[in-house]
């Protein structure tokens, strides 16, 4: 594979190794600590086939750009430094123009609008320092609506080359939006693009959500409701915004929901005459069946990707720690040993590490650590960060940090899974409990 491909998935790979570089060839990728220079890359202002769509070219470039450079691998060269102009999709790339500006990637597209109204994007990626194209050109028809999700895919296809991991660009988050004073805060169900753009409610602010999880498709939401006094799991489409509550026994509590694999069994918590035990359910046909059964508080379960393990937060050991059992339930092992309390655990998308809320020493952490608890890792402290989400490629996490005092306000963070480039996600209101959704198809 190119030089570059084989470079920066070298880097991507390493897990906070002593620094690894390049160093016989253009391109050079420093690493120290799990910190990596950015790959200097260009994206010209996407030029027009047809008049109808002169007014994409530049905002599609510019969705392109902020996806990749937020990542922190790459780092845009601007406009103003760029020697050769693109000025049409099939003219011979003048590479020389782009090695000169220490362009190593560069993207370049077309824009149109066909006779339907349909909204035509034409994109190559370049190597430019072995003058060859990264893979093949592709094309992408959507409505004109939906341009920016036509950005996404392409930078999207740009990691992915680069990098040989998956994209994330394509994807949305269901959040709590809040809104009003700490003390009588109002909270509803949000959705967005993964960048806060494209913001749209899923519920209104009469009673207390929290904690909404998507399923594997994307196209339900898993949350918790106080509607009726005491919490409730309910499942939402998120296309018709239609509802229903998941059925179960009278006099208890359920809480802290989340999809298996399948996306028809459910996990989650349930509490009955004060005590606190984890339960599964097929949704489609309400059978439930109790899968821990101790003294103890047994919360926050999240299933492996493949189904076969649910990890969980319990107090059993006097302080809450993080344990894995099978789906089916049984003996569970602990895997967390640290100082603190640990809680909120969720499996990444990979299956190779597993997510965390730490609090130690009066602060709080995001954490990672493999699945047998060894490589433990915090990647942010704070004065309260918690509920981690996994990105769809399990490289990136998403978490809310809540500012202390009386005008505390709860926003949502993104960060690395090597700690690096923590930053926060925009978005127009409060927020917090983030799920991160697949990939759109």
């Amino acid at each position: 594979m190119m030089r570059m491909l084989v470079t920066l998935l070298m880097a991507l790979s390493l897990w906070a190794l002593p620094a690894v570089a390049q160093s016989n060839g253009p391109l050079r990728i420093e690493i120290t600590e799990g910190v990596i220079e950015p790959l200097p890359y260009a994206v010209p202002d996407f030029v027009s086939d047809n008049s109808a769509g002169a007014d994409f070219g530049h905002r599609i470039a510019r969705v392109i750009a902020s996806d990749l450079s937020g990542t922190g691998l790459f780092r845009e060269i601007p406009g103003e430094a760029h020697i050769s102009r693109i000025t049409s999709f099939e003219s011979p790339v003048q590479y020389a123009d782009w090695k000169v500006i220490n362009a190593q990637a560069l993207i370049t597209g077309a824009v149109s609008v066909d006779n339907v109204g349909k909204l035509v994007v034409r994109f190559r990626i370049y190597d430019v320092f072995s003058g060859q194209e990264l893979g093949n050109g592709l094309q992408l028809v959507g409505t004109q609506e939906g341009w920016r999700r036509m950005a996404h895919k392409v930078a999207d296809q740009v990691y992915t080359r680069i990098t040989g991991e998956g994209g994330y660009f394509d994807s949305r988050v269901v959040f709590v939006g809040e809104s009003g004073p700490k003390d009588k805060r109002a909270k509803r169900l949000a959705i967005m693009d993964y960048d806060g753009a494209n913001v749209s409610y899923l519920t209104d602010s009469s009673s207390i959500v929290l904690a909404p999880r998507f399923s594997p498709t994307g196209d339900r939401v898993l949350y918790t409701s106080y509607e009726t006094g005491f919490p409730r799991i309910y499942v939402l489409d998120v296309a018709s915004v239609g509802r229903r509550a998941l059925e179960t026994q009278a006099g208890t509590m359920s809480f802290a929901p989340r999809f298996g694999p399948d996306g028809r069994m459910v996990v989650y918590s349930l509490t009955q005459n004060g005590n606190s035990d984890i339960f599964k359910m097929d949704i489609n046909s309400g059978a439930s069946a109790r899968l821990t059964d101790a003294p103890s508080i047994e919360t926050a379960p999240s299933f492996s990707p493949d189904g076969s393990q649910i990890v969980f937060e319990s107090d059993r050991s006097g302080t809450p720690q993080l344990y894995v059992m099978s789906a089916n339930g049984g003996e569970a092992r602990r895997i967390s040993f640290g100082q603190g309390r640990y809680g909120t655990p969720v499996w990444s998308p990979r299956g190779d590490l597993i997510a965390f809320t730490k609090q130690s020493k009066g602060r709080f952490h995001i954490g990672v650590m493999r699945t047998d608890g060894s490589e433990e890792r915090l990647l942010t402290a704070s004065f309260l960060d918690e509920g981690p989400t996994w990105a769809p490629n399990g490289r990136v996490i998403m978490f809310t940090r809540e500012t202390q005092g009386a005008q505390g306000q709860a926003s949502l963070y993104s960060v690395d899974i090597t700690g690096r480039n923590l930053k926060q996600v925009q978005t127009t209101t409060g927020a917090s409990d983030p799920s991160w959704s697949p990939l759109q198809n």
